[in-house]
């Protein structure tokens, strides 16, 4: 765990870094490269996510709330994933069963 967070604390550094660019011209197009970047990687890594929580659910019988805690996310949160819900939740179904029209 600690190599993880070495990780994601190199991540955050390295935005910082980003952040504190002087001119302003130059930090812009810095943080469209990365915002577009990110979009990419954060499209791949909720695939990502989505299998391992099925193959936990599947093969390893993982409750919601224990894949939750495994991975770091709300039980809401990996509902969705196993509902296959993605985005703002206007297509969701309704209590009922019934999606909006």
């Amino acid at each position: 765990m600690a190599d993880e967070d070495e990780e994601v604390r190199r991540v955050f550094d390295a935005l910082d870094a980003v952040e504190s660019i002087a001119d302003p011209e130059a930090r812009s197009r810095a943080q469209v490269q990365i915002t577009a970047a990110t979009r990419e990687r954060a499209a791949r890594w909720a695939a990502e996510r989505t299998a391992l929580a099925q193959r936990l659910k599947d093969e390893e019988r993982e409750s919601v709330r224990g894949i939750a805690r495994r991975l770091g996310v709300s039980p809401a949160t990996v509902q969705d994933m196993l509902r296959g819900y993605r985005g703002s939740g206007q297509n969701r179904p309704r209590a009922g069963g019934k999606a909006d029209e």
